[in-house]
């Protein structure tokens, strides 16, 4: 396909929770600025998430991984007995792709975690932190290790069949995803550490003005799941309190109400960013794109992580020994309890540089430019 006008770029996240969304939106922008075309697949609450953020762009739907878990099931162990859906999910978004590539005339394609979003003949970016997939089978070194090696294997397998790989952290000092996106063997294909990615900016002079701020996301049944152990505890607090409920698009009401306490389905970028730079403390789950806005914000907060979710219980570990943040399972979750905790405990957040990402769509805008003069 030879290039006429401005690049034309195809950009669509996994849709597992919203940090996938989320953490896309300064790279859309940032595209918006350096003059891309930009056409966003998505499905579900990530497409209504991104289309309040960007009403002006093209949207198309994608087909989703719609992948949901009964209560009471070992995480991992569901997402092993999913793996043959999964690999079909795959191959139908190649196939997507493939039937896509002339109706919507594309150059170029970002896909946060999105494994069948490549393309022979388009410059294919992969967005991921997790280089290294834990399984959970860390108790057991021997075993652990050595499935932990064969899932790194399948991982590359599909991020080679990219152009390149973008890595939302740092890659030396400070990473914020430890060995998830640092690990011995990298792909064969260029990997760049791109710095964290966050919608949201710091306010310096901003007064804290509410006492509670809880934020709920993440894959179902495990997001109502908490979110009821919440709403019980809450329902007999007197603290100021916001929640947000990480239900974009929805139209569910409020399943309890007492004064000095507010519920949203859902909340614009802007009025999330006052509310976590005013809230004295902040609850949320350990996603790595809550992270990095917690980071890009200076915030500490307790992180709870989904039950059985590897990657969020390692993250949440990691951050707690670093003390940038304070971990509390969500077995046996008492908010009283662990605000009392947290409001005795020194944590401390480093300094962390923001992501170049001028310099890194400004790149990616010419290589793909340059493929098509080619």
């Amino acid at each position: 396909m030879i290039q006429k006008g401005p690049v034309s770029v195809l950009l669509a996240p996994l849709d597992w929770g919203l940090g996938h969304a989320t953490r896309c939106i300064p790279i859309i922008n940032e595209l918006i600025q350096q003059g891309a075309r930009i056409t966003i697949a998505a499905s579900g609450g990530q497409k209504a998430l991104l289309l309040e953020e960007f009403p002006q762009l093209e949207f198309v739907e994608i087909p989703g991984y719609n992948l949901r878990f009964k209560r009471g099931v070992v995480l991992k162990w569901a997402l092993i007995c999913r793996i043959p859906i999964i690999l079909k999910r795959i191959k139908k978004e190649n196939k997507w792709l493939e039937d896509s590539v002339e109706k919507l005339k594309i150059h170029a394609v970002i896909s946060d975690n999105r494994y069948g979003l490549f393309h022979k003949k388009l410059y294919c970016v992969f967005i991921t932190h997790q280089l290294n997939i834990l399984s959970g089978w860390r108790s057991h070194e021997s075993v652990g290790g050595w499935i932990d090696d064969k899932i790194r294997k399948w991982n590359y397998k599909f991020i080679r069949k990219f152009s390149e790989c973008w890595i939302p952290d740092l890659a030396e000092n400070n990473s914020l995803s430890g060995e998830l996106s640092h690990p011995v063997i990298l792909p064969p294909i260029p990997v760049k550490y791109i710095g964290p990615l966050s919608r949201f900016k710091r306010e310096e002079k901003k007064m804290i003005s509410n006492s509670l701020l809880i934020l709920i996301s993440g894959p179902e049944p495990q997001r109502t799941v908490f979110e009821n152990i919440l709403f019980r505890q809450l329902i007999l607090s007197t603290m100021e309190t916001v929640v947000v409920r990480g239900l974009p698009g929805s139209k569910l009401p409020n399943p309890i109400t007492r004064e000095r306490l507010k519920i949203f389905n859902h909340l614009p970028a802007d009025k999330l960013n006052d509310l976590m730079n005013t809230s004295e403390f902040i609850i949320a789950r350990s996603g790595f794109s809550t992270i990095m806005d917690l980071v890009t914000l200076k915030r500490n907060a307790i992180l709870v992580p989904t039950p059985g979710q590897t990657e969020q219980e390692y993250l949440a570990h990691y951050m707690h020994d670093k003390k940038w943040m304070y971990n509390a399972p969500q077995k046996n979750f008492n908010l009283e309890n662990i605000l009392s905790i947290f409001r005795k405990i020194k944590l401390n957040l480093p300094g962390i540089p923001e992501s170049d990402l001028y310099q890194q769509v400004n790149d990616f805008l010419a290589e793909v430019s340059k493929r098509d003069r080619d």
